[in-house]
């Protein structure tokens, strides 16, 4: 079996141990940061691809657009902080959200995959951390 060893920069963990109790409160801030970031380019990217391409006049609602949110930050059964973009549910016809981005992101027969989760998540990671490590320190600075 390997082993792996890995040393955190020592100012990163000065930070972190300056948090102390409030390290849940902060890390939730920091990744709500993050998740508008990502969120935002999810609606752009999603926008830009509902009704684009068909061989007829696109009837969309925007109920898909606006179904489109952030959930709040909680802790996982493995102890970690999680912030999910992702769609409420049902639509107002009964149908399902994520059944319509699935076949959006991924298409279906007779119908092309426009994808724009995955080019949202890629196009907006670097993005993202920088949101973040901003939002980090200034958390940390203000205690």
């Amino acid at each position: 079996m390997a082993k792996a060893d890995i040393k955190m920069p020592e100012d990163f963990l000065l930070k972190i141990s300056q948090l102390g109790s409030n390290f849940d409160a902060v890390a939730e801030s920091v990744l709500e940061t993050g998740g508008e970031v990502v969120l935002a380019k999810v609606k752009s990217n999603l926008a830009g691809v509902v009704g684009s391409g068909t061989k007829y006049d696109s009837r969309s609602t925007g109920e898909l657009e606006r179904s489109l949110g952030l959930s709040p930050a909680k802790l996982n059964r493995d102890g970690n902080h999680d912030i999910k973009v992702g769609f409420a549910e049902p639509r107002s016809d009964g149908g399902s959200n994520a059944k319509l981005a699935n076949i959006l992101e991924y298409g279906k027969h007779g119908q092309p995959a426009k994808p724009f989760l995955k080019p949202a998540k890629t196009a907006s990671r670097k993005e993202c951390i920088e949101a973040m490590k901003v939002k980090l320190e200034s958390e940390v600075d203000g205690l």
